[in-house]
Protein backbone atom coordinates (compact mmCIF):
# COMPACT_ATOMS: atom_id res chain seq x y z
CA UNK A 1 0.00 0.00 0.00
CA UNK A 2 0.94 3.58 -0.50
CA UNK A 3 0.95 4.36 2.99
CA UNK A 4 4.04 1.24 3.95
CA UNK A 5 6.08 2.56 1.24
CA UNK A 6 5.42 6.37 2.56
CA UNK A 7 6.55 4.73 6.04
CA UNK A 8 9.64 2.39 4.14
CA UNK A 9 10.61 6.02 2.39
CA UNK A 10 10.33 8.88 3.42
CA UNK A 11 11.24 10.95 0.42
CA UNK A 12 8.17 9.49 -1.41
CA UNK A 13 6.20 10.94 1.50
CA UNK A 14 4.14 13.74 -0.55
CA UNK A 15 2.61 15.68 2.51
CA UNK A 16 1.92 19.09 2.03
CA UNK A 17 1.79 20.48 4.82
CA UNK A 18 4.14 20.53 7.83
CA UNK A 19 3.45 21.23 11.48
CA UNK A 20 6.37 21.60 13.48
CA UNK A 21 6.66 21.60 17.33
CA UNK A 22 10.04 22.72 18.45
CA UNK A 23 11.35 19.79 21.18
CA UNK A 24 12.72 21.83 23.82
CA UNK A 25 10.01 24.16 24.48
CA UNK A 26 6.61 21.69 22.93
CA UNK A 27 3.75 22.11 24.53
CA UNK A 28 4.28 24.30 27.56
CA UNK A 29 1.04 26.24 28.49
CA UNK A 30 0.51 29.63 27.91
CA UNK A 31 1.50 31.30 31.39
CA UNK A 32 -0.24 34.82 30.45
CA UNK A 33 0.96 38.21 28.07
CA UNK A 34 4.09 39.64 29.04
CA UNK A 35 4.46 42.36 26.69
CA UNK A 36 8.01 42.80 27.26
CA UNK A 37 9.58 39.17 25.85
CA UNK A 38 11.78 39.74 22.76
CA UNK A 39 10.80 39.19 19.43
CA UNK A 40 11.80 35.63 18.41
CA UNK A 41 11.79 35.61 14.90
CA UNK A 42 13.38 39.57 14.89
CA UNK A 43 15.39 40.16 11.85
CA UNK A 44 14.41 36.42 10.70
CA UNK A 45 13.86 35.76 7.00
CA UNK A 46 11.08 33.29 6.76
CA UNK A 47 11.51 32.04 3.52
CA UNK A 48 14.89 30.25 5.36
CA UNK A 49 12.95 28.67 8.05
CA UNK A 50 13.45 24.93 6.60
CA UNK A 51 13.41 21.75 8.65
CA UNK A 52 14.55 17.80 8.08
CA UNK A 53 11.93 15.83 8.82
CA UNK A 54 13.59 12.39 8.14
CA UNK A 55 13.64 10.50 11.55
CA UNK A 56 16.36 11.28 13.70
CA UNK A 57 17.16 14.37 12.35
CA UNK A 58 16.81 17.48 14.89
CA UNK A 59 16.73 15.47 17.62
CA UNK A 60 12.73 15.32 17.39
CA UNK A 61 10.07 12.22 16.82
CA UNK A 62 8.02 12.51 14.45
CA UNK A 63 4.54 11.30 13.58
CA UNK A 64 3.54 10.50 10.15
CA UNK A 65 -0.24 9.90 9.89
CA UNK A 66 0.09 7.89 6.68
CA UNK A 67 1.63 5.02 8.95
CA UNK A 68 -1.63 5.34 10.93
CA UNK A 69 -3.92 4.36 8.14
CA UNK A 70 -4.84 7.87 7.04
CA UNK A 71 -5.74 8.21 3.68
CA UNK A 72 -5.08 11.33 1.36
CA UNK A 73 -7.84 10.77 -0.90
CA UNK A 74 -10.17 13.41 0.79
CA UNK A 75 -13.17 10.98 1.05
CA UNK A 76 -12.32 8.20 3.44
CA UNK A 77 -12.37 9.30 7.44
CA UNK A 78 -9.46 9.78 8.10
CA UNK A 79 -9.44 10.15 12.03
CA UNK A 80 -7.78 8.05 14.52
CA UNK A 81 -8.11 7.80 18.18
CA UNK A 82 -4.53 8.05 19.56
CA UNK A 83 -2.95 8.66 22.71
CA UNK A 84 0.60 9.21 21.13
CA UNK A 85 2.12 11.61 23.48
CA UNK A 86 5.47 11.79 22.61
CA UNK A 87 5.61 12.73 19.14
CA UNK A 88 6.47 16.27 18.27
CA UNK A 89 6.33 16.15 13.89
CA UNK A 90 2.72 15.59 12.03
CA UNK A 91 3.10 15.62 8.42
CA UNK A 92 -0.09 15.24 6.34
CA UNK A 93 -1.71 16.33 3.08
CA UNK A 94 -6.19 15.84 2.29
CA UNK A 95 -7.20 14.27 4.89
CA UNK A 96 -10.70 14.24 6.11
CA UNK A 97 -11.31 14.27 10.00
CA UNK A 98 -14.54 13.55 11.51
CA UNK A 99 -15.44 14.81 14.94
CA UNK A 100 -14.06 12.43 17.08
CA UNK A 101 -10.84 14.05 17.65
CA UNK A 102 -6.95 12.81 18.88
CA UNK A 103 -4.74 14.72 20.23
CA UNK A 104 -0.65 15.02 20.35
CA UNK A 105 0.38 17.28 22.68
CA UNK A 106 -3.10 19.47 22.60
CA UNK A 107 -2.77 20.00 18.70
CA UNK A 108 -6.51 18.93 17.95
CA UNK A 109 -7.72 18.01 14.62
CA UNK A 110 -11.90 18.34 14.79
CA UNK A 111 -14.48 16.87 11.94
CA UNK A 112 -14.93 18.40 8.73
CA UNK A 113 -18.23 17.20 7.55
CA UNK A 114 -21.18 17.04 10.28
CA UNK A 115 -24.05 18.85 11.00
CA UNK A 116 -24.09 19.78 14.72
CA UNK A 117 -20.52 21.33 15.67
CA UNK A 118 -19.13 20.83 19.55
CA UNK A 119 -16.54 23.34 18.69
CA UNK A 120 -15.54 26.32 17.01
CA UNK A 121 -12.72 25.44 14.82
CA UNK A 122 -11.75 22.53 12.31
CA UNK A 123 -8.58 22.37 13.26
CA UNK A 124 -6.96 23.92 16.73
CA UNK A 125 -3.29 24.33 18.04
CA UNK A 126 -3.29 24.82 21.88
CA UNK A 127 -0.82 25.58 24.82
CA UNK A 128 2.05 25.25 22.16
CA UNK A 129 5.28 27.48 22.76
CA UNK A 130 7.30 26.93 19.10
CA UNK A 131 5.03 25.80 16.32
CA UNK A 132 5.81 25.88 12.65
CA UNK A 133 3.37 25.02 9.99
CA UNK A 134 4.66 25.15 6.65
CA UNK A 135 4.20 23.79 3.21
CA UNK A 136 2.09 24.11 0.17
CA UNK A 137 -1.09 22.49 1.35
CA UNK A 138 -4.52 23.94 1.42
CA UNK A 139 -6.88 23.43 4.04
CA UNK A 140 -10.50 23.04 2.63
CA UNK A 141 -13.30 23.90 4.70
CA UNK A 142 -15.92 23.43 1.92
CA UNK A 143 -17.54 25.79 3.63
CA UNK A 144 -20.31 26.10 0.47
CA UNK A 145 -22.43 23.58 2.22
CA UNK A 146 -23.16 25.27 5.44
CA UNK A 147 -22.68 29.68 5.03
CA UNK A 148 -26.76 29.30 4.86
CA UNK A 149 -26.70 28.37 8.63
CA UNK A 150 -24.46 31.28 9.40
CA UNK A 151 -25.56 33.82 12.09
CA UNK A 152 -26.01 36.91 9.53
CA UNK A 153 -29.29 36.32 8.11
CA UNK A 154 -30.27 33.47 10.10
CA UNK A 155 -31.70 33.61 13.76
CA UNK A 156 -31.72 29.77 14.19
CA UNK A 157 -28.02 29.73 13.69
CA UNK A 158 -24.95 27.89 14.41
CA UNK A 159 -21.12 29.16 15.17
CA UNK A 160 -19.30 28.21 12.14
CA UNK A 161 -15.91 26.72 12.34
CA UNK A 162 -12.59 28.41 11.87
CA UNK A 163 -10.64 26.55 9.67
CA UNK A 164 -7.25 27.03 11.83
CA UNK A 165 -7.09 28.45 15.09
CA UNK A 166 -3.94 28.93 17.52
CA UNK A 167 -4.81 29.51 21.23
CA UNK A 168 -2.34 30.38 23.73
CA UNK A 169 0.72 29.41 20.74
CA UNK A 170 3.66 31.47 22.19
CA UNK A 171 6.30 31.79 19.31
CA UNK A 172 4.69 30.28 16.14
CA UNK A 173 4.92 30.65 12.22
CA UNK A 174 2.31 29.77 9.69
CA UNK A 175 3.37 30.04 6.27
CA UNK A 176 2.71 28.93 3.02
CA UNK A 177 -0.53 27.17 2.96
CA UNK A 178 -3.98 28.17 1.74
CA UNK A 179 -7.13 28.19 3.56
CA UNK A 180 -10.01 28.06 1.21
CA UNK A 181 -13.96 28.08 1.84
CA UNK A 182 -13.77 27.72 5.22
CA UNK A 183 -16.99 27.51 7.21
CA UNK A 184 -16.24 30.83 9.92
CA UNK A 185 -13.06 32.92 9.93
CA UNK A 186 -9.97 30.90 8.26
CA UNK A 187 -7.56 31.96 10.33
CA UNK A 188 -8.48 32.72 14.50
CA UNK A 189 -5.44 34.08 16.56
CA UNK A 190 -6.21 34.63 20.38
CA UNK A 191 -4.05 34.88 23.53
CA UNK A 192 -0.91 33.89 21.70
CA UNK A 193 2.79 35.60 21.76
CA UNK A 194 5.08 36.12 18.71
CA UNK A 195 3.14 34.70 15.80
CA UNK A 196 4.22 34.88 12.21
CA UNK A 197 2.34 34.60 9.23
CA UNK A 198 4.00 34.82 6.39
CA UNK A 199 3.28 34.18 2.30
CA UNK A 200 -0.45 31.92 2.99
CA UNK A 201 -3.36 32.29 0.56
CA UNK A 202 -6.79 33.07 2.12
CA UNK A 203 -9.43 32.03 -0.59
CA UNK A 204 -13.25 32.14 -0.02
CA UNK A 205 -16.80 33.80 -2.11
CA UNK A 206 -16.81 37.42 -2.01
CA UNK A 207 -20.08 36.59 -0.13
CA UNK A 208 -19.36 34.35 1.75
CA UNK A 209 -20.64 35.36 5.24
CA UNK A 210 -18.76 35.75 8.11
CA UNK A 211 -15.26 34.35 6.65
CA UNK A 212 -13.15 36.74 8.12
CA UNK A 213 -9.40 35.73 6.56
CA UNK A 214 -6.66 36.42 9.67
CA UNK A 215 -9.08 37.25 12.66
CA UNK A 216 -6.41 38.46 16.19
CA UNK A 217 -7.48 39.11 19.08
CA UNK A 218 -5.92 39.15 23.05
CA UNK A 219 -2.50 38.66 21.32
CA UNK A 220 0.84 40.25 21.14
CA UNK A 221 3.07 41.09 18.69
CA UNK A 222 1.71 38.94 15.67
CA UNK A 223 2.89 39.97 12.18
CA UNK A 224 1.50 39.35 8.72
CA UNK A 225 3.09 39.50 5.92
CA UNK A 226 3.15 38.89 1.62
CA UNK A 227 0.08 37.50 2.24
CA UNK A 228 -3.03 37.54 -0.35
CA UNK A 229 -6.59 37.38 0.80
CA UNK A 230 -9.94 37.11 -1.21
CA UNK A 231 -12.97 36.60 1.13
CA UNK A 232 -16.39 37.41 1.93
CA UNK A 233 -15.56 39.38 5.33
CA UNK A 234 -12.46 41.90 6.81
CA UNK A 235 -9.46 40.51 5.14
CA UNK A 236 -7.72 40.64 8.51
CA UNK A 237 -10.05 41.88 11.91
CA UNK A 238 -8.66 42.80 14.95
CA UNK A 239 -10.57 43.21 18.03
CA UNK A 240 -9.74 43.51 21.66
CA UNK A 241 -6.73 42.86 23.42
CA UNK A 242 -4.67 43.21 19.69
CA UNK A 243 -1.35 44.50 20.42
CA UNK A 244 1.69 44.95 18.47
CA UNK A 245 0.24 43.88 15.40
CA UNK A 246 1.90 44.24 11.92
CA UNK A 247 0.29 43.85 8.71
CA UNK A 248 3.08 44.30 5.15
CA UNK A 249 2.42 43.51 2.06
CA UNK A 250 -0.63 42.73 2.00
CA UNK A 251 -2.75 42.16 -1.09
CA UNK A 252 -7.38 42.51 -0.21
CA UNK A 253 -10.08 41.47 -2.41
CA UNK A 254 -12.80 41.16 -2.29
CA UNK A 255 -13.81 41.84 1.04
CA UNK A 256 -14.52 44.16 3.77
CA UNK A 257 -11.19 45.76 3.87
CA UNK A 258 -8.54 45.90 6.84
CA UNK A 259 -10.32 46.39 9.87
CA UNK A 260 -9.58 47.39 13.39
CA UNK A 261 -12.55 46.17 15.08
CA UNK A 262 -14.75 45.81 15.32
CA UNK A 263 -14.40 47.33 19.14
CA UNK A 264 -17.19 47.85 22.30
CA UNK A 265 -19.93 44.60 21.52
CA UNK A 266 -18.88 43.59 24.82
CA UNK A 267 -18.59 44.06 28.51
CA UNK A 268 -15.25 44.95 30.12
CA UNK A 269 -12.94 44.67 26.97
CA UNK A 270 -9.85 45.00 26.42
CA UNK A 271 -7.80 47.90 24.83
CA UNK A 272 -6.27 48.43 21.21
CA UNK A 273 -2.75 49.56 20.37
CA UNK A 274 0.39 49.31 18.28
CA UNK A 275 -1.44 48.61 14.95
CA UNK A 276 0.87 49.01 11.80
CA UNK A 277 -0.42 48.42 8.35
CA UNK A 278 2.36 49.22 5.61
CA UNK A 279 2.71 48.59 1.50
CA UNK A 280 -0.72 46.79 0.90
CA UNK A 281 -2.83 47.41 -1.80
CA UNK A 282 -6.94 46.71 -1.41
CA UNK A 283 -9.06 45.96 -4.64
CA UNK A 284 -12.95 45.92 -5.11
CA UNK A 285 -13.15 45.96 -1.36
CA UNK A 286 -16.63 47.40 0.94
CA UNK A 287 -14.10 49.22 3.16
CA UNK A 288 -10.07 50.29 2.94
CA UNK A 289 -8.53 50.91 6.12
CA UNK A 290 -11.48 50.73 8.56
CA UNK A 291 -11.78 51.23 12.57
CA UNK A 292 -15.12 50.44 14.09
CA UNK A 293 -16.65 50.59 17.26
CA UNK A 294 -20.15 49.65 18.63
CA UNK A 295 -22.55 52.91 20.30
CA UNK A 296 -23.27 52.29 24.16
CA UNK A 297 -19.81 50.62 24.42
CA UNK A 298 -18.25 50.08 27.96
CA UNK A 299 -15.03 52.48 28.17
CA UNK A 300 -11.76 51.15 26.43
CA UNK A 301 -9.32 52.39 24.22
CA UNK A 302 -7.58 51.95 20.74
CA UNK A 303 -4.71 53.69 19.97
CA UNK A 304 -1.54 54.06 18.69
CA UNK A 305 -2.58 53.07 14.97
CA UNK A 306 -0.59 53.76 11.69
CA UNK A 307 -1.95 53.14 8.01
CA UNK A 308 1.02 54.04 5.42
CA UNK A 309 1.55 53.47 1.80
CA UNK A 310 -1.50 51.96 0.96
CA UNK A 311 -2.80 51.63 -2.65
CA UNK A 312 -7.09 51.40 -2.88
CA UNK A 313 -8.08 50.24 -6.22
CA UNK A 314 -11.80 50.90 -6.47
CA UNK A 315 -12.35 51.01 -2.88
CA UNK A 316 -16.19 51.96 -1.08
CA UNK A 317 -14.92 53.52 1.59
CA UNK A 318 -10.91 54.01 1.95
CA UNK A 319 -10.71 55.40 5.21
CA UNK A 320 -13.40 55.00 7.68
CA UNK A 321 -13.19 55.73 11.10
CA UNK A 322 -17.24 54.20 12.42
CA UNK A 323 -18.23 54.34 15.80
CA UNK A 324 -21.59 53.84 14.86
CA UNK A 325 -21.02 50.37 13.49
CA UNK A 326 -23.92 48.43 14.95
CA UNK A 327 -24.68 44.85 12.26
CA UNK A 328 -27.72 44.01 11.19
CA UNK A 329 -28.38 40.96 12.79
CA UNK A 330 -28.04 43.02 16.51
CA UNK A 331 -30.09 45.41 18.15
CA UNK A 332 -28.81 49.12 17.84
CA UNK A 333 -28.49 51.97 20.72
CA UNK A 334 -28.40 55.89 19.97
CA UNK A 335 -26.22 56.03 22.82
CA UNK A 336 -22.24 56.93 21.77
CA UNK A 337 -19.45 54.46 21.49
CA UNK A 338 -17.35 54.94 24.86
CA UNK A 339 -14.18 53.44 23.04
CA UNK A 340 -11.59 56.24 22.80
CA UNK A 341 -9.70 56.55 19.82
CA UNK A 342 -6.57 58.83 19.37
CA UNK A 343 -3.27 58.98 17.69
CA UNK A 344 -4.16 57.54 14.10
CA UNK A 345 -1.78 58.28 11.34
CA UNK A 346 -2.71 57.95 7.68
CA UNK A 347 -0.14 58.18 5.60
CA UNK A 348 0.73 58.24 1.76
CA UNK A 349 -2.80 56.25 0.86
CA UNK A 350 -3.88 56.47 -2.64
CA UNK A 351 -5.87 55.55 -5.66
CA UNK A 352 -9.34 55.26 -6.32
CA UNK A 353 -12.91 55.05 -4.63
CA UNK A 354 -16.44 53.79 -5.86
CA UNK A 355 -18.09 56.10 -3.58
CA UNK A 356 -17.77 60.18 -3.29
CA UNK A 357 -16.96 60.28 0.38
CA UNK A 358 -13.48 58.73 0.40
CA UNK A 359 -12.59 59.90 3.67
CA UNK A 360 -15.28 59.28 6.59
CA UNK A 361 -15.03 60.36 9.97
CA UNK A 362 -17.79 59.73 11.94
CA UNK A 363 -16.92 59.61 16.00
CA UNK A 364 -17.87 59.21 19.42
CA UNK A 365 -20.09 62.58 20.27
CA UNK A 366 -18.30 61.82 24.21
CA UNK A 367 -15.03 60.89 23.16
CA UNK A 368 -14.32 62.64 20.00
CA UNK A 369 -11.18 61.13 18.28
CA UNK A 370 -8.23 62.51 18.90
CA UNK A 371 -4.56 63.48 17.33
CA UNK A 372 -5.80 61.63 13.38
CA UNK A 373 -3.05 62.86 11.62
CA UNK A 374 -3.05 62.67 7.30
CA UNK A 375 -0.06 63.32 5.53
CA UNK A 376 0.26 62.50 1.25
CA UNK A 377 -3.77 61.55 0.55
CA UNK A 378 -4.76 61.35 -3.23
CA UNK A 379 -8.09 59.02 -3.65
CA UNK A 380 -9.98 60.09 -6.76
CA UNK A 381 -13.13 59.21 -7.20
CA UNK A 382 -13.95 56.52 -9.60
CA UNK A 383 -17.07 57.61 -11.74
CA UNK A 384 -15.51 60.03 -14.11
CA UNK A 385 -17.96 63.32 -14.64
CA UNK A 386 -19.29 63.11 -11.02
CA UNK A 387 -17.32 65.18 -9.21
CA UNK A 388 -14.16 65.41 -6.85
CA UNK A 389 -14.09 63.00 -4.11
CA UNK A 390 -15.15 64.25 -0.40
CA UNK A 391 -14.38 63.98 3.34
CA UNK A 392 -16.66 64.10 6.21
CA UNK A 393 -15.66 64.55 9.69
CA UNK A 394 -17.49 64.58 13.07
CA UNK A 395 -16.16 64.65 16.49
CA UNK A 396 -12.52 64.47 15.20
CA UNK A 397 -9.21 66.41 15.76
CA UNK A 398 -7.81 66.51 12.64
CA UNK A 399 -4.07 67.77 11.56
CA UNK A 400 -3.37 67.60 8.05
CA UNK A 401 0.58 67.71 6.11
CA UNK A 402 1.21 67.30 2.06
CA UNK A 403 -1.16 67.08 -0.45
CA UNK A 404 -4.62 66.56 0.20
CA UNK A 405 -7.06 65.03 -1.81
CA UNK A 406 -10.01 65.22 -1.05
CA UNK A 407 -9.36 68.19 0.20
CA UNK A 408 -9.84 68.49 4.26
CA UNK A 409 -12.87 68.31 5.99
CA UNK A 410 -13.86 71.73 7.07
Amino acid sequence: MADNNAAGNWASVHATILILCFAIACCCKAKGMSHALVDTFLGANLRRITYDIRPGLNHEKVFNVLHFGANPDGRKDSTQKNKANEFKHISFSNFLINEEVFHIHKISWLHLYIKEYSSSEWVLFQSISGLVIKGSGTFDGQGGAVWKYDCKDNKNCVQLPSNIKFNKVTNGVLQGITSLNSKGVHVFITQCEDIRVHNIRVIAPGDSPNTDGIHVSHSNNVRIAETIIRTGDDCVSMIQGATNVAINKLTCGPGHGISVGSLGKYRHEEDVRGIVVKNCTLSGTDNGVRIKTWPGSDSSSASGMLFQDIIMNNVKNPIIIDQRYCDRSSKCTKEPSRVRISNVYYVNIKGTSSSAVAVNLMCSKQFPCQDVHFYNIDLRYELKGMGASTATCANAVVRYGGRQNPPPCK
